[in-house]
């Protein structure tokens, strides 16, 4: 069987390509999806993709990645800094799961300095732009391997 991760994007990542391009680059989400997707297919996994401005409905994707993922690779954006309800979501499920950020969120503002997942997460990748995505797929799938030795 072969291994299974969701990619969660939270808030106004639907907006990427087209919002604060200095910041996240010109990439949009549809293109990122895509080199994500073409990273899986080379390391042999699958993924899927769930994004949503909304917390509920991310706290109800997590939660559904219970019996159906490997591992859960989220970029929370905002709520990151404030949602104790998709951190207990993510500590539920029992499932690695890597933060990732677009933008270097420690170089930014200092509220976004604090990230209330990251207690729950593997690990978190921030800074290295789209790629980061690729990064936490090649960590979890490391992760995974390394797991079932």
């Amino acid at each position: 069987m072969s291994q299974h991760f969701a990619v969660v994007h939270g808030p106004n990542l639907n907006m990427l390509g087209k919002r604060e391009v200095s910041i996240y680059g010109s990439q949009t989400l549809d293109d990122i999806n895509a080199d994500i997707e073409k990273a899986a297919d080379s390391l042999g996994v699958g993924v899927e993709f769930f994004q949503s401005n909304g917390e509920e409905g991310l706290v109800s994707f997590v939660q559904s990645c219970i019996d159906k993922a490997d591992g859960v690779i989220i970029n929370a954006a905002a709520f990151t800094h404030y949602s104790y309800a998709l951190r207990d979501a993510i500590a539920s499920i029992s499932k690695p799961t890597v933060e990732v950020h677009i933008s270097n969120i420690h170089k930014r503002e200092e509220f976004r300095h604090l990230s209330v997942i990251a207690p729950v997460c593997v690990g978190q990748i921030c800074g290295f732009g789209a790629f980061g995505y690729v990064m936490a797929l090649e960590a979890l799938v490391h992760l995974d391997k390394s797991a079932s030795k």
